[in-house]
């Protein structure tokens, strides 16, 4: 039996945005959502754009400030993977971000993201300054650069890293 793909983001990336709406359809299975840091980057928004209406996705809002500190909604998203809910809130964070154009790196704003999946924000809120969730963050960062991961978002199997260009084909 093969192993269950496994797709990298950072909630902070409108290229992972892009792309996470439409992996699990696009492998046909849903493959493990691993949140990790990396998206703190400029990015040619008419690209973006271009892409976005290519796949028939909701016109972008660009939140600002653009790039924001994605690091809070991050350390939400692996809390949110913890209480399996990592698909649901990595979604609703990213549409916030850019499809409503809100900051996530403002906590009210990845708030909104965790209500839309029903993690508690008392929940949240303690869950992001756990040490575990900080480490956890920290090692699937460090896992996804041992794996070959060079650019986010990426879809791993087992042939091989599939980096952005060829998940919005």
């Amino acid at each position: 039996m093969a192993e269950r793909p496994v797709f990298y983001f950072d909630v902070g990336s409108p290229w992972c945005w892009l792309a996470g709406e439409r992996v699990n359809h696009a492998l046909g299975e849903v493959p493990e959502w691993v949140p990790v840091l990396g998206a703190r980057e400029e990015v040619d928004r008419s690209e973006v754009e271009s892409a976005a209406a290519r796949l028939e996705l909701q016109g972008v809002r660009w939140p600002e400030p653009f790039p924001f500190d994605s690091r809070t909604a991050m350390l939400a998203a692996t809390f949110a993977k913890q209480s399996g809910r990592v698909v649901a809130y990595s979604l609703a964070a990213m549409r916030q971000a850019f499809a409503a154009g809100r900051d996530l790196s403002e906590t009210d704003n990845v708030l909104i993201a965790a209500a839309a999946c029903e993690l508690h924000p008392r929940a949240l809120l303690k869950g992001i300054e756990l040490r575990s969730v900080r480490d956890a963050l920290e090692q699937a960062t460090l896992d996804a650069r041992r794996s070959g991961v060079a650019e986010l978002p990426c879809v791993v199997t087992s042939d091989g890293c599939t980096p952005r260009a060829g998940l919005l084909v």
